[in-house]
This record gives C-alpha cells, structure tokens and sequence, in this order.
C-alpha cells in the first residue's frame, strides 16, 4: 500500500505550488516511508508516498507508458499483474520496470477505461491522460482502498486520506453533520459520506473522469441474481469444489511480494482457513503470525491461536493487550480513522499492526469478507427464522415502513435497526440546535445503496448486499483495515475479496451459505480439508473491547474534560444533560452495555470531540 494527492485547476488559471504539494503530501508519510515522488504539469500536481513491496528497486512512482503519455500514481496492487503484463507484452508493449502497477498505464493505452473490468486487485490510483489533459481515478471493486475528494473554488483537491486534502488552504475544515448520523445509525459511514462536509469518498466500484469537468461513473457492482430466476442447478460438492479453488488462488495471489508476508490469526474459521492455505501454497517458507491475547478468560482466543500457528508452522507472536492501552491509543485511531467511532477494538488493531512492522513484516493476509459473502453474521439466521417485523398499523410501523421504504426500497427489510425508534434515540442526545436542523441531514433521506440491487433478490443476497455496502467498505476496510494497518506502514490483504471468488460466490445457491441456520455452511465444508474441527464447530466469536464505561471508570483528566458539560455545551453538537445522564448510567458499578443490543453512545461523543480538536473542526455555537 502507499497514498497519493493531487490537486487540479479545472479553470485553468492557477499554477501549482510544489510547496503545498509537498505539505500535502507528507500527510501521508506513514503509509509510504520508503520514497516519495512527484508530477507536475500545467494545471495538475500529484505527489506519492510509497511502501515497497513489489519491485523494492526500480518500482518507484510516478510511472509511465513508453512515450510518456501516460502518468499514473496506484496505492494498493494488482494481483493478477503477471497475466496481464504478458499478454500486453505479446501486444508489443515495453516495460521499464517489474512494478505491477506498471500495467496499468498499458492497459489504459489499449482499452481506456474499460480496462478497470480487467483488474483482480485492491487499488485506488489517479492516471493522467497527457494528450487528451483528461485525469482518472478510481477504487477497487469493494473499497480496500480509499479515495476522497473535493471541489473548491474550483480546484479539483483528492487524496488517499482525508488529511492530506484538509491539507489544501481552499478545503474548508467543517463536519459533515448527514456523516454524522450515519455513524449513529449504521455500523458506520457509507461513501460517498465523510466526517468533512464537502469532502467525499469515491464509492467502491467506481471511477471518475475529470478535465473541465468531472463525472463519476460505476464500472462494477455485486449484482445477485433474482431469487426463482438463477439456475442452481449443480451438486453441492461442485460449488464447494470450485470454492476451494478460488480461495487457493486468491490466496496464492496474495502472497507475490518482495518483501516478507505474514498473516493475523484471530482464532475463528476464516483467518485459520488462510493460514492453513498459507501453508499449504508455500511450505518451505517459514513465515510470522501475529494474534491478540488478552488476560480475561472470558474473551482470550489464544488456544485456538496457538494451535493454527503450530499446525501452520510460523513464528507466532502473541500480543498481549492491557485494557489500560485503550486510552493512550485512542487519539491516534481517531486521528487515523477520520471518524468517530461506537467501539474501541481499533486500538487493538493499531497494537497487532505496530506488533508486525516492528518484527519486519510489511504485509499481512486476513479474514474480512468472509462474513459478508457467505451469510457469517447473526442477521441471517434472523431472518432465515422468519422475524422480519410483522406488519403493524400503528404510527409507528407505519413511519418505520416509510424510512425502510426509502433506504432499501422495501418495507419488510430489517437492517440493524428500526430507525424510526432509533430517531428518538438520536434526538434526545442531538443538541436543541441540531434538533431543529434535523431534516436537512436525516441519514435516511439521502441515498444509501442502489435500491434495484435489493429487488426481487433472495433475503440471504439481499443482507448481503447491505453488509458489503454498510458494514464492509468504509468500516471494517477502511476504518478498521487500511487505516490501522497503515498507521504502521503495513499492508492488509484480504483473499475472501478477490474478485473472482466474489463473483463465484454471487452463482452459489443460499442455501448453500445458510443451511439448516448454519452460517458459512459452504465455507465450513472448504474449511474441512484445512483445519482441525474445533475451531470450524466454534460458536462465532464475536470480541468487543471495553468502552465508555470502562473508560469512564479510569478518570483520565483528558477524557473527562471532553464529555465534561461545559465542553458539550460550548460546542454545541450534543444536549449536555442527555450526555450527563449517559455519564452517570455508564458509571454505576457493574454497568455492562448489552454487546449486540446496545450501542455505546458515550463512546461516539468523546471520539467526535476527539475528531473536533484533532481537525480543528468549528464549534456549532
């Protein structure tokens, strides 16, 4: 992984200031420690950050096609590079480097942007098309890599973070107040939204062309098929072959590197199933594993840990976590994340990145994805019981068929909340100002996911379809994944994402994914031929760490000065009493928030103030 910026006049009137290039670019130091470069031509400036892992010597960026014409920047990699570099040579096309991002500006040559539908990879990259003036950018198929942007006075401002386009004197530093509700509502923000009003995430999926000009267009999307309409017509050991073969390659791609590559094990069915594969693929290799240990017994997966690590033969390293690390690491997540978050796990994701670089390992494999495309989540066995909300006629279930009406275009679909309830919720904790603003940014008044996607598609696809876009992309990758690997220059790849085993899984049968209420039934059966039955019959594991209330319990003067009831007041975005009431309920000896039915408001409020000082974002009042 790497980062790169960028700014465009779409006037045509101001040069660029290779001075603030820089100062943009050098947000971004921690995901490239290994070299920078730069372009600048006319009304364009594109500066990189680079960690090198393929082609350590000559795989520096920018890159160019044979003449020149062609520039291109790329943060993430291209998997299936080897391919594609030959048949483009076979097509008569030279390459100056090893570097798989190097393909790229060929295929560009031959195919335009079509080209995108060839790549299996985690990528988001700018390309500049010198002769037609015409820039690219795009995200790959399910957002790994993240991408924003934000036109000002102008200027085209875009970055692999956040930060690096606040970086830039004509973004304004406000927050997105719809961001905002969004995180209350859903397991967090959905692209386009940001925390930064004005600044947006280009969505997985997607591309954008800019000249004068500038349009975003989708080039793919996971498309099921309508239920009674696919033809499942093969037996199971078919699908549950083919999947094996699919998760072997995706798995086999993910290890090409120049540099050491190791793997997280959680002690759950996914991150096990890779380190097997690992093992498998490339047995003459020792490599390193790294876990999360923690003293309570209650929550410790170490013997499951240990026990893939021995079977998998790696130099295992167990990190043990201290609950009191929380408050000394949450600053640095939220400064990373970009975004106020509802639990406190991340801190340990920046202990298990940290854990890795320090023993030399620049990328990790692990297990995300899995969830979301094989039915892994309790909701589906939720709904595979039957306990889609009856149909009341009260107010109330009619005002919450008209908020899911509008989000998923269906009222019978359940997704995380009933979020006309949830409206009081929120209302209560919202200052008296936000209050009266409300309707203006009401996440549910503004378009979440592609509604046609949802239609007519089998429950199990269509809870799927949600967790890809809702929980996935700007969560679990980008929050959790990218950021807190990269916080310590590390890289995560994630072989259950690689696109040819996505578009397989989107032909299997659901019953197949969900069977008899058992979640990842397919996977289970892959799963077989590779580890030991212990962990693939585990109940799923689902670990929380500690939040407000513990944090609330060790009166850390900073903490407490960020909820005290002068800050909330003066800044305006929150009711002072809600948030003394929450103070007092999270205090109480023995107060445990409920880890699926109860969402840790507290923790949302101070990480948002956290957001607040470290964005020097302005008060509401």
């Amino acid at each position: 992984m790497c980062g790169f910026v960028g700014y465009l006049d779409l006037r045509d009137q101001r040069p660029i200031e290779t001075e603030l290039l820089v100062g943009m670019t050098d947000k971004l130091v921690h995901r490239g420690p290994d070299s920078a470069g730069y372009f600048v031509e006319g009304n364009l400036g594109l500066g990189f950050r680079r960690l090198s892992i393929i082609d350590l010597e000559g795989g520096d960026q920018p890159i160019f096609n044979e003449d020149g014409s062609v520039v291109v920047m790329c943060n993430g990699e291209i998997f299936n590079y080897r391919e594609l570099r030959d048949e483009l040579k076979a097509k008569g096309h030279t390459f100056r480097t090893g570097s798989d991002v190097e393909v790229l500006v060929h295929l560009y040559e031959d195919e335009g942007v079509e080209f995108l539908t060839r790549l299996n990879g985690q990528f988001s990259f700018v390309l500049y098309d010198r002769r037609e003036r015409r820039l690219l950018l795009a995200r790959d198929h399910f957002g790994i890599n993240p991408l924003y942007y934000a036109v000002a006075d102008g200027a085209l401002v875009f970055g692999s973070e956040v930060k690096a386009i606040l970086a830039h004197p004509l973004v304004e530093r406000r927050p997105d107040l719809t961001g905002l509700d969004q995180i209350f509502s859903f397991p967090g923000i959905v692209s386009p939204r940001t925390m930064f009003a004005g600044v947006s995430s280009l969505p997985s999926g997607h591309y954008m062309l800019a000249d004068t000009r500038i349009q975003v267009r989708e080039y793919w999307d996971l498309d099921y098929p309508l239920a009674g309409e696919a033809a499942y017509d093969k037996p199971e050991a078919y699908y549950v072959e083919r999947l094996r073969e699919h998760f072997e390659r995706a798995v086999s791609y993910r290890l090409q590197a120049d540099v050491p590559v190791g793997f997280y094990l959680s002690g759950g069915q996914d991150s096990s199933m890779i380190a097997a594969m690992i093992s498998r693929l490339s047995p003459a290799v020792q490599r390193h594993s790294f876990s999360i240990g923690f003293n309570d017994r209650e929550i410790n997966e170490s013997k499951y840990q240990w026990l893939m690590a021995k079977l998998s033969g790696s130099i295992h390293h167990e990190i043990l976590f201290d609950w009191s690390e929380i408050a000394g690491r949450l600053s640095d997540m939220v400064y990373h994340c970009e975004c106020p978050v509802k639990e406190t796990y991340n801190t340990c994701s920046l202990a298990l990145s940290e854990a890795a670089k320090g023993a030399g390992i620049s990328v990790i494999l692990t297990g995300e994805g899995a969830d979301e495309l094989f039915a892994g989540y309790v909701g589906y066995r939720y709904d595979q019981f039957g306990s889609r909300r009856p149909k009341g006629r009260d107010v109330e279930s009619l005002l919450e068929d008209e908020a899911r009406v509008r989000m998923w275009g269906d009222r019978d679909i359940f997704y995380e909340s009933d979020y006309y309830a949830l409206r009081e919720v929120k209302s209560a904790l919202y200052s008296d100002r936000l209050n009266e603003r409300f309707p203006e940014f009401d996440c549910v008044n503004f378009g979440l996911v592609n509604k046609e996607r949802l239609r007519g598609r089998h429950p199990v696809h269509q809870r799927s379809y949600l967790d890809l876009k809702l929980r996935l992309a700007d969560h679990l990758l980008s929050d959790h994944g990218d950021r807190m690997a990269l916080a310590n220059s590390v890289e995560a790849r994630y072989p259950f994402l690689d696109i040819g085993l996505a578009e397989f899984a989107r032909e299997i049968p659901p019953g197949l994914k969900l069977k008899d209420f058992t979640e990842k039934y397919i996977l289970k059966k892959v799963a077989a031929e590779l580890i030991p039955p212990q962990i693939i019959k585990r109940e799923k594991f689902g670990f929380r760490a500690p939040g407000s209330p513990y944090l609330l319990r060790q009166r850390v003067e900073w903490i407490d000065d960020l909820l005290s009831y002068e800050r909330v007041k003066r800044q305006g975005y929150f009711n002072p009493d809600t948030v003394e009431a929450l103070k007092a309920q999270y205090s109480e000896e023995g107060f445990r928030l409920h880890p699926h039915l109860q969402t840790d408001l507290l923790l949302m409020v101070l990480t948002f103030n956290i957001l607040v000082d470290l964005f020097e974002l302005p008060s509401l009042n």
